[in-house]
């Protein structure tokens, strides 16, 4: 057997998304003859030592590659993430981008599992709307598209759900009938490696036969629904990327426009009045007040304010930023609640279920039910262990009774 080496080791903890301290404690390197876990790391990715072969297979597990992957000559050429729609995406960490690239790799071999299934079972399943556009078109008449194909008529109904979160799962509802997989991932699976959404809010996988929409669910509740639609455009243009927030990139301020004309048409943005808010305070004020009553997203309130000139460039800045820090604050509250608080919320499976949606866990149940997926094949693409298929497939069918 060759022997490692070296600049693999690193390529591999770098693109698993994990820091020294986060691999060498996941591998189980301990302090040894007064050298640190993260030193001793160190030495066997530079190549001063050599890792045994259990080690390597820790290694294999944690960083997610096959074992053969050490013995390269070099490293893998970087997985496609597809278009990288993010204002300035090489400022962040290399940690980071390997996190972001381990997730898209995840979602990738989640959605190739399911495409082959579908591939093989159905014919002429092709969604014809998936590359259907380019940016040409003008934004209204792509809106109309998207309401034509979805069925959907009136946005007053999204208007008139309980809250932002209902108003979304109607929203996922409507479009996972036209045959998009929509889920919510914000992590690699724990809360310690959980994506701010400056690393990126959405991400789109545009495929003819199994498309999946990515929302990073660490966004405000508020804002999953633009995020939605403004990755919805992307697979009706055909591309597979990366979003972030509101970007100076050409195509995502094609997709914001569509997005945010979806779910604020003109008649509506017309009945809110700027009259005596000069007051910047009382502007933002009100604003949040009628982006709370139709379970929008303040920030894009004022963004197609700003997009129909009825609020310059400075202040949309200004209160994108405020809404921002105000959402953050609101974050932490929470969180210090939760911490303080004693059992109560929902189950492990409740929570999984609205994660990958409706129409993920039914086609998964469908094939396996039917013989065309094993168990462990489900488990891959429904994000779970094996043992747990099973109960959420009852805690789906007792929710749908």
């Amino acid at each position: 057997m060759p022997k490692v080496n070296p600049e693999i080791l690193q390529w591999a903890r770098e693109t698993a998304g994990l820091t020294l301290s986060e691999a060498a404690k996941k591998i189980g390197l301990r302090e040894a003859r007064g050298e640190s876990p993260e030193s001793r790391l160190t030495s066997l990715e530079s190549g001063t030592t050599e890792p045994s072969r259990p080690l390597l297979l820790k290694m294999a597990k944690q960083y997610r590659r096959p074992l053969l992957v050490f013995y390269m000559k070099e490293p893998p050429r970087k997985g496609d993430r597809g278009q990288d729609f993010r204002t300035l995406p090489g400022t962040y960490p290399a940690f980071i981008n390997g996190q972001i690239d381990a997730l898209i790799r995840d979602v990738k071999a989640r959605q190739g599992i399911l495409r082959s299934v579908i591939e093989d079972d159905e014919d002429d399943i092709n969604l014809s709307f998936v590359g259907s556009i380019t940016t040409e078109v003008d934004t209204s008449s792509v809106v109309t598209l998207l309401k034509k194909e979805m069925d959907f008529n009136n946005v007053e109904d999204f208007y008139d759900r309980n809250d932002a979160t209902d108003a979304f799962n109607f929203l996922r509802a409507i479009v996972e009938k036209t045959g998009v997989f929509v889920l919510l991932i914000g992590d690699l699976g724990s809360y310690h490696t959980a994506f701010s959404v400056d690393v990126f809010r959405g991400f789109t996988v545009s495929d003819k036969i199994a498309p999946f929409i990515i929302i990073n669910d660490n966004d405000s509740k508020a804002a999953w629904s633009f995020t939605l639609i403004h990755e919805l455009v992307h697979l009706w243009l055909g591309y597979s990327g990366i979003s972030g927030s509101y970007s100076e990139n050409r195509i995502e301020k094609y997709c914001n426009s569509i997005a945010s004309e979806f779910l604020l048409p003109k008649e509506v943005l017309s009945s809110f009045t700027l009259e005596n808010q000069e007051e910047y305070k009382s502007l933002r004020d009100n604003i949040s007040d009628f982006a709370y009553s139709r379970n929008l997203s303040s920030s894009m309130v004022a963004y197609r304010l700003y997009l129909t000139s009825r609020i310059d460039r400075e202040t949309w800045m200004q209160l994108n930023s405020d809404y921002k820090n105000f959402w953050l604050d609101y974050r932490r509250s929470e969180k210090e609640k939760r911490r303080g608080s004693e059992g109560g919320g929902p189950t492990y499976y409740v929570v999984r279920r609205h994660r990958l949606g409706e129409n993920l866990i039914s086609q998964v149940q469908q094939m396996i039910y039917g013989g065309d997926l094993t168990t462990t094949k489900a488990s891959t693409v429904l994000g779970v262990a094996p043992k747990n298929v099973q109960n959420l497939f009852q805690e789906h069918s007792s929710v749908n009774s």
